[in-house]
């Protein structure tokens, strides 16, 4: 993906995470209406000066407007290598590192062998899912992935996801986190 590109998916994810209208960016960062809708489609070549007007409106760094975004996606097998750290009693191995300010809701779920398709939920939510017992699909939409017991995923769930169950008793624990409001 080229510059322009990584920029323009940058301005939309930040201005839409803030809830800003394109008219709205468009006045506090002194720049067209259209000329913007151009950077966020990945089209012109926006200057220096116009990068630190749009970093400004929308309080981000320069930095987060030009580096390519971290995948929204990351799954985490069984049998993958990850830090791990041994007590007394518990043995814990880290599996994902959410940063947030908001809320992060708990849930015990069970999963059927049919397939719940599931509707973009708001700007800046997540999910992580933990399989403890069985095997599901589950993930975005457009790139779901297997998981067997054990295996566990987080995504953005700003975009229509999915969960299917594969064996007769699925179950999992979902963090759904909520951005601050």
């Amino acid at each position: 993906m080229d510059l322009t590109q990584v920029v323009g998916q940058n301005v939309h994810r930040l201005r839409t995470a803030a809830g800003t209208s394109l008219a709205d960016l468009a006045s506090a960062s002194g720049i067209s209406k259209t000329t913007l809708h151009g950077i966020e489609q990945g089209q012109g070549n926006p200057t220096l000066s116009t990068l630190w007007a749009l970093a400004t409106a929308l309080k981000a760094s320069l930095g987060e407007l030009l580096e390519t975004p971290a995948s929204t996606v990351e799954v985490v097998r069984l049998d993958d290598t990850r830090p791990q750290v041994e007590g007394d009693a518990v043995s814990a191995r880290l599996l994902h590192r959410i940063s947030l300010r908001g809320t992060v809701e708990v849930y015990d779920i069970a999963i059927a062998q049919n397939t719940q398709h599931s509707e973009a939920h708001l700007p800046g939510v997540e999910e992580c899912l933990v399989v403890t017992r069985g095997s599901v699909t589950a993930g975005p939409a457009a790139s779901p992935a297997d998981l067997a017991e054990r295996d566990s995923i987080r995504f953005d769930a700003a975009r229509p996801h999915l969960y299917q169950g594969h064996a007769e008793h699925n179950r999992a624990v979902l963090l759904m986190v909520h951005p601050e409001t």
